[in-house]
This record gives structure tokens, sequence and C-alpha cells, in this order.
């Protein structure tokens, strides 16, 4: 009889801390994953808004490569222009050469003659002026193409630079969240262990408390009697010794550290429909904000703390007895991020 007491004793022993140690391993890695998460939420929100502005930039590059597609066929079609005025022009010159031998062979065919070929040549002559005065207007409109060419080609030059320099600073910024998320990860995973040890050397071994995950789960027996969101004596006593490890540890974290007690209130899958609690929600949530404001009420900065009510939605047992419904009526504390 002496050797089944000394083997349970031993079990009692031995048990939680094996039960410490793997829900420490669960913590971090549920904790790593969170923050995880919510650095690449924040990660992409940041990527997003680089993203729109890239997305600005590639609409300028597409607009001034039409534009630059635009001159180009325009300069295409002046160059076609001038080769049709040039070649009008040379059609002008050799008429002009024939007529001036006309000229010479009409001199000994009287005055008439002569005055009509010298009027045939002046006009030939204004129109030449004005074919060249149409070339060198074309010339001028090529010039001016080339230079809108030029300038265009140094914008696109410019948009380019700019666009890689946009993704270094999105790559940087993403490596500088991701280190500075790590550095998070590893301070708030140090309070939370702190906190849990803490907690631990003050609530002792007791049945009705107990650890489920990076959560502590009270029976929601230990604050409220049935169907009350009222706290009991006994439960005021015991959020004390809560309240003052959560001040204490409070005082230890750095102010820039964003976390926060989160208190979340679970009832049974038995409908309650009352006149003060018409459904499970409002009861579960009445007894999150009791605790809440009870906490704030002994120091516990309010932008600090959360109430959450999950009703009977999230049950730890989902068998409907006794020993199931017990366990389900709980409140849970949590130190988790903003």
């Amino acid at each position: 009889m002496a050797l089944s007491r000394s083997h349970r004793r031993e079990e009692q022993n031995y048990w939680p801390g094996f039960v410490d140690a793997l829900s420490t391993m669960l913590i971090g890695i549920v904790f790593l994953l969170s923050v995880f998460v919510l650095g690449q939420f924040f990660l992409s929100q940041e990527i997003s808004g680089k993203d729109t502005v890239l997305d600005r930039l590639n609409r300028q590059i597409s607009e001034l490569t039409d534009l630059l597609a635009l001159e180009r066929a325009s300069g295409k079609e002046a160059r076609d222009s001038l080769a049709l005025l040039q070649s009008s022009l040379t059609a002008e010159r050799a008429e002009r050469g024939r007529v001036q031998a006309l000229l010479g062979g009409a001199a000994a065919s009287g005055p008439a003659r002569l005055a009509e070929t010298e009027k045939a040549l002046e006009a030939e002559k204004q129109l030449s002026a004005r074919a060249q005065a149409t070339v060198d207007l074309v010339n001028q409109q090529i010039a001016a193409m080339r230079r809108q060419l030029a300038a265009l080609e140094e914008a696109l030059a410019a948009s380019e630079a700019k666009d890689k320099e946009s993704q270094s600073r999105i790559a940087e910024l993403g490596s500088r969240l991701n280190v500075a998320l790590a550095q998070r990860v590893q301070e708030l995973a140090r309070y939370r262990s702190d906190f849990f040890g803490r907690l631990r050397q003050v609530l002792g071994m007791r049945p009705d408390i107990r650890v489920v995950g990076d959560r502590f789960v009270f029976q929601s027996e230990v604050f409220f009697d049935g169907g009350q969101a009222v706290l009991k004596p006994e439960g005021r006593e015991e959020l004390d010794k809560l309240a003052a490890i959560i001040v204490d540890l409070g005082r230890e974290m750095p102010p820039d550290l964003p976390w926060i007690l989160r208190v979340d209130g679970h009832t049974d899958n038995r409908p309650i429909r009352s006149a003060q609690f018409p459904s499970n929600w409002h009861l579960s949530t009445a007894r999150a904000v009791a605790v809440v404001e009870y906490l704030v009420s002994k120091g516990i900065p309010a932008d600090r703390i959360a109430a959450t009510g999950f009703g009977e939605y999230q049950p730890l047992d989902v068998a409907n007895n006794d020993e199931a419904w017990r366990r389900n009526r709980r409140i849970e504390f949590k130190i988790t991020e903003r």
C-alpha cells in the first residue's frame, strides 16, 4: 500500500513538468505562427502600396511608349513627304531647263512668243520657291520630332531607374520588417513565459485552473455563480493575484511592445434565454467584461486589456454531459499582440 502511494506521488511530481515543457513548446510554435501571419499581413499592406506606385509608373511608361510610337510614325510620314517634295522639285528643275531651252529657240520667233515663254518661266520660279519653302518646313518638323523622341527616351530611362529604385526599397522594407517582427516575437515570448511561471507559482496546482495551449483557463465557477455575471468574493481574490502579476510584468515590458491581455468568456451549449441574458453570447461577454473592469480597477491599463465573448461556439469538449459542460464554462486569459 505504501509503494502504491509512493508511485502516485512520483507521477504527480513528474507529469506537471512534462505538461509544462510541452505547453511551452506549443505556445512558442503557435505564437511564432501568429506573428508570422501578422508580419505577412503588414508586409502585404506595405507591398500593396508599392504595387500601386509601380502600376502608376507602368502606366506612364505605357503612355510614353505609345507617344513614342506615334511620333515615330509621324516622322516616317514627314520623311515620305520630304522625298515626294524633293522628287517634285527635281521634276520642276527639269521643266525649268526645258523652258529655258524653248526660250532660246523662241528668241527668233518673235516678241510675242518670247513674252509667253518668260511668263511661263516666272510661274515655274514661283512654284519652285513654294516647293523649297515646303521642304524647309518639313525639315524643321523632322528636327522637332527628333528632339521630342530624345526627350521621350530620356523620360523612359528615368522611369525605369525609378522602378528599380522602388523595387529595391520594397525589398529593404520587407527585410527590416521581418527583423523587427522576429525581435518582437522573442520579447513577447520571453514575457509570456515569465507570466506563466509566476502565475503557476501563485495559483499552484488546482483542478479548476489549467493551461490550454498559450492560455490560462479558469472554470467559470471560480468567479461566477451559474447563469450570473457578478464576481464572487473568492473570484475577486483570484483576480487580485492575477492583477498583481500583470501590473508587475507590465512595468518590466518595453513601452513600445504592443502586448495586450485578452479575457475570453465561454459557456456550455445549453441555451440560457433569460431576461438579463438573451443568449450565451450575452452571458459570456458580460462575464468577460466584468473580469476586465475588475482588473482595470486593480491597476491594469485599460488600453492593455480586452474582453471577448465566444458563447458556446469554442468548446473544449463536444460531449453533452455534466463533465463536458463544466469544462466548457470557462474564463481564459492570454497575453498576445494588439
